[in-house]
């Protein structure tokens, strides 16, 4: 263990506990900080930390390019923290990985897509019926609610009301509580996986509500390759790749379009909307909306009519 190496690896965890004491959660982060060390450690690395070390360590990790971007951001704002105790660390080149803004449009399933994927939740795992059941609820969860994938696997079993259906979304992106209410039929189908969790799981390792095939909290990791298989299953991978995130997007989609049906006057009715979502602002809401074939139609259908009144 080289002297460098030593203090490299403690300054990584004095820094992660800086940033945790001002209310960062720094988990991505910090592991990207961790593998830092280790790949100093690995290559017998001696000091001082260099742009040509950092270059190295974040080419060594396979990924897209926007990942590279992220590692690079992160090591750079350590180096400035590293610099105060060793002088010698060098600065960062911010324009070394530049990040690409371009985000892939959401794909948007239609019903009869979005039944076969529902189908094909219940039919993944057969050895393992708990994942099967698990899946199945938490994608039509994310599917009748609009929750980000992450506020559904953080959810506990306290943070779901059972009796008058309102879950308790905690630690949303914009570092706000809200409250959720449910369908009936949402919370019939809650009611009927906590029962056949419970039955599986009668003594759970943690507070979890959505459980994984162990017993314990689902990781992220877990639904992308449950759900990703789902999608194999059911027929959607041919042409876009299917996201947890795109059920979301159809959630306000398919919310906007039934305003759309009742007359409504959906300009009215947007910040409800973004409410519901936990948006700070409705204008965040135009995000989601995607302009499909369906709710083009009907806006411009509207309009005319609007158009024709007058």
């Amino acid at each position: 263990m080289s002297a460098f190496f030593k203090m490299l690896a403690e300054k990584v965890e004095s820094y992660i506990e800086l940033r945790r004491s001002l209310g960062y959660s720094f988990k991505k982060q910090a592991a990207t900080l961790r593998a830092l060390a280790r790949f100093v450690e690995t290559e017998h690395l001696d000091g001082p930390l260099t742009q040509s070390m950092a270059l190295n360590f974040v080419l060594s990790i396979e990924g897209a390019a926007n990942g590279r971007a992220i590692r690079h951001g992160v090591l750079r704002r350590f180096c400035e923290y590293l610099a105060v105790y060793d002088a010698r660390t060098e600065a960062l080149d911010p324009r070394a990985f530049p990040r690409s803004r371009a985000i892939p449009p959401p794909r948007i399933l239609s019903d009869e897509e979005l039944a076969s994927l529902m189908l094909a939740c219940r039919r993944i795992s057969p050895q393992y019926p708990e994942r099967s059941v698990m899946l199945t609820m938490l994608v039509g969860l994310l599917a009748s609610t609009g929750l980000r994938s992450g506020e559904g696997l953080r959810l506990d079993r306290a943070d779901v009301d059972l009796v008058s259906g309102v879950l308790h979304i905690r630690r949303t992106k914009f570092r706000k509580d809200r409250l959720v209410p449910v369908h009936a039929t949402t919370l019939a189908a809650l009611r009927q996986y906590a029962r056949l969790r419970d039955m599986a799981f009668p003594t759970p390792k943690d507070s979890a509500f959505f459980l994984s095939s162990r017993g314990n909290r689902l990781s992220k990791t877990g639904l992308a390759l449950a759900f990703g298989a789902a999608c194999k299953l059911a027929g959607l991978t041919c042409d876009k790749a299917l996201r947890p995130h795109d059920l979301r997007h159809r959630f306000a989609v398919t919310r906007l379009a039934a305003w759309h049906r009742e007359n409504a006057d959906v300009q009215a009715l947007l910040p409800l909307l973004a409410t519901y979502l936990g948006h700070a602002h409705y204008t965040d809401t135009a995000y989601y909306v995607t302009g499909t074939a369906d709710l083009l139609g009907m806006a411009a259908d509207r309009a005319l009519a609007y158009g024709g009144a007058s």
